[in-house]
């Protein structure tokens, strides 16, 4: 495991990530625009299952259902991606060096992109006859690459507290920058007291989520063409919320082994 100071300066090259975080507030705000548009354009099924996402979401909060990952699937893959010999479980993650931590979290994304991106392409093609199939399909990979992020860094999917915490980097990712900020102070205040409590407004999460990703998809109306847009906005998307699924994690971690160390929270 790394010493005091490797773990301050993981520490400090994270916050410096997180002060960069400010986003393009002109494009979130526009970025609420074409779902509007959407509810008036698009057949009534389309807007059916992305209401039943809501409800997906509500269940995936309480007991993960259908979207919860294999815990042991996932492990094995960080013993293979690691060439580790040995059999190893997922507490076991938790001692390995943050340099370990990341390249696995990030080869997780890396794949999860690929997917996404093809996935993309596919439903594309049909433009707005097949959006309706890929907004649960990138919804379902976004959460399975939290999971498994988590996984990288020794967290327990399974856990509720972990999932509320994988909704928060969905909300952060398409929050503008006072909604970034506020929650990092959430979670850092959730770590400094008895956890994470349960999540509130979580429709109001995924509605945030949901406009943020209309305008993208709104390009991916166009059949044909959609392959185009479809392919680049679900990588990107993947991209996107690994990059801050593997941030807090990290965060996370890092200030956990700071206080093996210091017996406080920097």
């Amino acid at each position: 495991m790394e010493n005091l100071e490797q773990l301050r300066i993981k520490l400090k090259t994270i916050e410096k990530w997180e002060k960069n975080q400010k986003g393009l507030f002109f494009w979130e705000k526009i970025g609420r625009l074409p779902f509007v548009l959407l509810d008036k354009w698009t057949p009534k099924y389309i807007q059916d299952k992305i209401h039943i996402l809501l409800d997906e979401i509500a269940v995936y909060i309480d007991n993960g259902g259908k979207y919860l990952v294999n815990k042991e699937k996932t492990v094995h893959k960080v013993k293979k991606e690691l060439s580790l010999q040995k059999d190893i479980k997922l507490d076991d993650i938790k001692y390995f060096s943050i340099d370990s931590m990341e390249k696995t979290a990030e080869a997780f994304i890396k794949s999860h992109a690929k997917n996404a991106q093809i996935q993309g392409a596919t439903t594309g093609f049909g433009g707005i006859f097949t959006l309706a199939v890929d907004i649960p399909l990138i919804f379902g990979i976004t959460l399975k690459t939290i999971q498994e992020v988590a996984v990288a860094y020794g967290y327990d999917p399974s856990n509720k507290e972990e999932r509320i915490f994988m909704i928060k980097c969905m909300q952060f990712t398409s929050s503008d920058i006072v909604g970034k900020k506020a929650i990092l102070n959430e979670l850092t205040n959730a770590q400094e007291e008895e956890g994470f409590a349960q999540l509130q407004g979580w429709r109001e999460v995924f509605a945030s989520y949901r406009d943020n990703f209309g305008w993208k998809k709104l390009f991916q109306m166009i059949p044909v063409a959609g392959m185009i847009f479809g392919a680049y906005m679900n990588k990107s998307a993947i991209k996107d919320v690994g990059e801050v699924a593997n941030k807090l994690y990290q965060k996370r971690r890092v200030l956990e082994r700071i206080e093996q160390y210091t017996g406080k929270v920097e």
